[in-house]
């Protein structure tokens, strides 16, 4: 019998995916599958407008579940990386995601927060990818979202040395955008979640696929997509009110559509 690791919480436009596997909130193959199934619909839901990823206890995720990475075969390694596809739901959500981690953030837990747009940071966790310790690298996202987003010098170096970061080390390198400290870690999470959920979320979506799109294209080409994305957005009634609310001189009410 398979047991669920995964629980939503509503809270208006918010939904939360909290991760309880003790002890360390470690990735295994059923994990991985449980959040295929349970993080479409949530995209997919247009009530949705801001989705945060937390852990429960001391760990966001530990990494990879050592016990399964033991068996070094391509069928066990194949079940494993879909870790990667996991990342890639997240990244590719047409609104904003947030990594709350409320702990140790270390190795596929890393990579998890990497796929997100905003990463909250309890000031209490470590965050690093340690892989290097075990003869093995960052090989389910972060070799290749780690040098994107600090370079590939510094990313290299961070994944050789394997060394477990401080929230304020974190944060000096980019790493993390938010520290809170364990009074405040719940109240700073909502509170960036709802209001990054009472933005334009439709907007929001396109600009991260245009972004994504464009990044690394010839700039003629690029352009063509943000051209694309802008025509899309033009479409949705959030730019018409945006618009309006602006002539208006008041609050923009934005529904995300």
């Amino acid at each position: 019998m398979t047991v669920s690791v995964l629980d939503v919480v509503r809270d208006g436009a918010v939904a939360t995916l909290r991760i309880d596997r003790p002890k360390a909130n470690a990735v295994d193959p059923a994990m991985i599958e449980e959040f295929l199934a349970v993080l479409p619909p949530l995209v997919a839901d247009p009530t949705v407008r801001c989705l945060v990823v937390t852990g429960t206890g001391r760990f966001f995720v530990a990494g990879a579940d050592i016990a399964v990475m033991r068996d070094l075969s391509d069928e066990n390694q194949a079940r494993m990386r879909r870790w990667i596809d996991v990342q890639r739901v997240l990244e590719l959500a047409p609104k904003p995601v947030v990594a709350a981690m409320n702990g140790h953030a270390l190795g596929g837990g890393a990579e998890l927060s990497l796929a997100c747009d905003l990463r909250i940071l309890h000031a209490d966790a470590t965050f690093g990818f340690p892989e290097i310790a075990l003869g093995l690298f960052p090989g389910a996202g972060g070799s290749q979202r780690l040098p994107r987003l600090v370079g590939p010098h510094l990313a290299k170096r961070l994944m050789i040395e394997g060394e477990r970061l401080t929230p304020g080390r974190a944060w000096e390198l980019g790493l993390v955008d938010v520290v809170a400290g364990a009074a405040e870690f719940d109240a700073v999470v909502a509170e960036h979640a709802h209001r990054l959920a009472a933005k334009p979320t439709a907007a929001i979506g396109l600009l991260k696929r245009v972004v994504d799109e464009g990044f690394g294209l010839p700039v003629e080409e690029a352009l063509r997509r943000e051209e694309k994305g802008v025509r899309e957005l033009t479409r949705t009634a959030d730019a018409a009110e945006g618009l309006q609310a602006f002539l208006d001189k008041r609050a923009a009410a934005f529904t995300g559509r």
